[in-house]
Protein backbone atom coordinates (compact mmCIF):
# COMPACT_ATOMS: atom_id res chain seq x y z
CA UNK A 1 0.00 0.00 0.00
CA UNK A 2 2.62 2.24 1.15
CA UNK A 3 4.51 1.96 -2.49
CA UNK A 4 1.58 2.56 -4.26
CA UNK A 5 0.90 5.76 -2.35
CA UNK A 6 4.55 6.63 -3.25
CA UNK A 7 3.64 6.06 -6.60
CA UNK A 8 1.16 8.13 -6.81
CA UNK A 9 2.16 11.03 -5.11
CA UNK A 10 5.65 11.17 -7.43
CA UNK A 11 3.43 10.05 -11.19
CA UNK A 12 -0.05 10.68 -10.21
CA UNK A 13 -2.21 8.31 -12.46
CA UNK A 14 0.89 7.31 -14.64
CA UNK A 15 2.49 6.66 -11.50
CA UNK A 16 0.24 3.91 -10.47
CA UNK A 17 -0.77 2.25 -14.11
CA UNK A 18 -0.42 -1.09 -14.76
CA UNK A 19 2.58 -1.72 -16.78
CA UNK A 20 1.42 -5.07 -17.98
CA UNK A 21 1.33 -8.62 -16.84
CA UNK A 22 5.19 -9.82 -15.63
CA UNK A 23 6.62 -12.30 -17.83
CA UNK A 24 9.72 -14.45 -19.14
CA UNK A 25 11.92 -12.51 -21.22
CA UNK A 26 11.37 -13.26 -24.92
CA UNK A 27 13.74 -13.96 -27.32
CA UNK A 28 14.13 -10.81 -30.01
CA UNK A 29 14.24 -11.27 -33.67
CA UNK A 30 18.42 -11.01 -34.11
CA UNK A 31 18.81 -13.98 -30.94
CA UNK A 32 15.77 -16.52 -32.92
CA UNK A 33 17.71 -15.94 -35.78
CA UNK A 34 21.04 -17.09 -34.36
CA UNK A 35 19.34 -19.78 -31.89
CA UNK A 36 17.87 -21.35 -35.52
CA UNK A 37 21.80 -21.33 -36.87
CA UNK A 38 23.20 -22.90 -33.56
CA UNK A 39 20.42 -25.32 -34.40
CA UNK A 40 21.40 -26.41 -37.56
CA UNK A 41 24.93 -27.00 -36.52
CA UNK A 42 23.46 -29.94 -34.38
CA UNK A 43 23.58 -31.02 -30.92
CA UNK A 44 27.45 -32.69 -32.00
CA UNK A 45 28.50 -28.68 -31.91
CA UNK A 46 27.28 -27.99 -28.75
CA UNK A 47 28.80 -31.33 -26.75
CA UNK A 48 26.16 -33.64 -26.80
CA UNK A 49 27.03 -37.08 -28.07
CA UNK A 50 24.29 -37.69 -30.61
CA UNK A 51 22.03 -36.04 -33.31
CA UNK A 52 18.86 -35.53 -31.28
CA UNK A 53 17.76 -32.35 -29.98
CA UNK A 54 15.14 -32.62 -27.42
CA UNK A 55 13.40 -29.62 -25.69
CA UNK A 56 15.72 -29.83 -22.30
CA UNK A 57 18.78 -29.82 -24.74
CA UNK A 58 17.23 -26.37 -26.72
CA UNK A 59 16.27 -24.92 -23.26
CA UNK A 60 19.59 -25.80 -21.91
CA UNK A 61 21.34 -23.93 -25.34
CA UNK A 62 18.80 -20.32 -25.00
CA UNK A 63 20.69 -20.31 -21.43
CA UNK A 64 23.96 -20.97 -23.09
CA UNK A 65 23.98 -18.83 -25.57
CA UNK A 66 21.55 -15.73 -24.43
CA UNK A 67 21.81 -16.10 -20.41
CA UNK A 68 18.09 -16.59 -20.40
CA UNK A 69 16.42 -19.12 -18.63
CA UNK A 70 12.90 -21.06 -20.54
CA UNK A 71 10.86 -23.74 -19.36
CA UNK A 72 10.91 -27.30 -21.10
CA UNK A 73 7.21 -25.98 -21.87
CA UNK A 74 8.02 -22.28 -22.58
CA UNK A 75 10.49 -23.51 -24.89
CA UNK A 76 7.95 -25.70 -26.86
CA UNK A 77 6.23 -22.94 -27.29
CA UNK A 78 8.66 -20.73 -28.63
CA UNK A 79 9.30 -23.63 -31.05
CA UNK A 80 5.72 -23.75 -32.24
CA UNK A 81 5.57 -20.13 -32.37
CA UNK A 82 8.72 -20.38 -35.15
CA UNK A 83 7.08 -23.03 -37.05
CA UNK A 84 9.97 -25.58 -35.92
CA UNK A 85 8.74 -29.04 -35.04
CA UNK A 86 10.48 -32.14 -33.86
CA UNK A 87 11.66 -34.08 -36.89
CA UNK A 88 12.40 -38.00 -37.65
CA UNK A 89 15.61 -38.71 -39.38
CA UNK A 90 15.31 -38.86 -43.17
CA UNK A 91 17.65 -41.58 -43.58
CA UNK A 92 18.84 -44.30 -41.35
CA UNK A 93 22.18 -44.42 -39.16
CA UNK A 94 25.05 -44.93 -40.84
CA UNK A 95 26.55 -46.49 -38.20
CA UNK A 96 23.03 -49.00 -38.37
CA UNK A 97 24.05 -53.01 -39.04
CA UNK A 98 21.10 -54.57 -40.40
CA UNK A 99 22.55 -58.37 -39.92
CA UNK A 100 22.98 -57.54 -36.58
CA UNK A 101 19.87 -56.18 -36.40
CA UNK A 102 18.54 -58.69 -38.13
CA UNK A 103 20.30 -61.87 -36.12
CA UNK A 104 18.48 -59.59 -32.87
CA UNK A 105 15.57 -60.25 -34.15
CA UNK A 106 15.72 -63.76 -34.40
CA UNK A 107 17.70 -64.66 -31.71
CA UNK A 108 17.71 -62.58 -28.68
CA UNK A 109 14.46 -61.47 -29.08
CA UNK A 110 11.82 -64.40 -28.66
CA UNK A 111 13.80 -64.96 -25.67
CA UNK A 112 13.03 -61.12 -24.03
CA UNK A 113 10.05 -61.24 -25.00
CA UNK A 114 7.12 -62.31 -22.27
CA UNK A 115 5.25 -65.66 -23.57
CA UNK A 116 1.67 -65.13 -24.35
CA UNK A 117 -0.66 -66.86 -21.52
CA UNK A 118 -2.29 -69.84 -23.16
CA UNK A 119 -5.84 -69.45 -23.93
CA UNK A 120 -7.94 -71.50 -21.60
CA UNK A 121 -11.03 -72.10 -19.93
CA UNK A 122 -11.47 -69.65 -17.37
CA UNK A 123 -13.16 -66.68 -16.12
CA UNK A 124 -12.99 -62.76 -17.18
CA UNK A 125 -12.76 -61.17 -13.69
CA UNK A 126 -9.55 -60.83 -12.10
CA UNK A 127 -10.73 -60.41 -9.14
CA UNK A 128 -13.03 -62.99 -8.02
CA UNK A 129 -12.03 -66.99 -9.33
CA UNK A 130 -14.45 -69.84 -9.51
CA UNK A 131 -15.27 -71.21 -6.11
CA UNK A 132 -14.23 -68.40 -4.60
CA UNK A 133 -16.96 -66.07 -3.52
CA UNK A 134 -16.73 -62.89 -1.56
CA UNK A 135 -17.65 -61.93 1.87
CA UNK A 136 -16.50 -66.05 2.74
CA UNK A 137 -12.82 -64.80 3.35
CA UNK A 138 -11.48 -63.97 6.37
CA UNK A 139 -13.85 -64.22 8.45
CA UNK A 140 -14.01 -66.22 12.16
CA UNK A 141 -15.61 -70.00 12.05
CA UNK A 142 -18.56 -70.46 13.62
CA UNK A 143 -18.72 -70.65 17.32
CA UNK A 144 -19.66 -74.53 18.48
CA UNK A 145 -23.30 -75.00 19.29
CA UNK A 146 -23.87 -75.56 23.25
Amino acid sequence: MERWRRQWRGGGADGVASKGAPGRPRLSGTQVARLERELERGPLAHGWADQRWTLARVKMLIGRLFRISYTVEGTWRLLKRHNWSWQQPARRAIERNDEAVELWKKEVWPRVRAPRRPAMAGWSSRTSRPGFSRGTRNRCPPLPSS
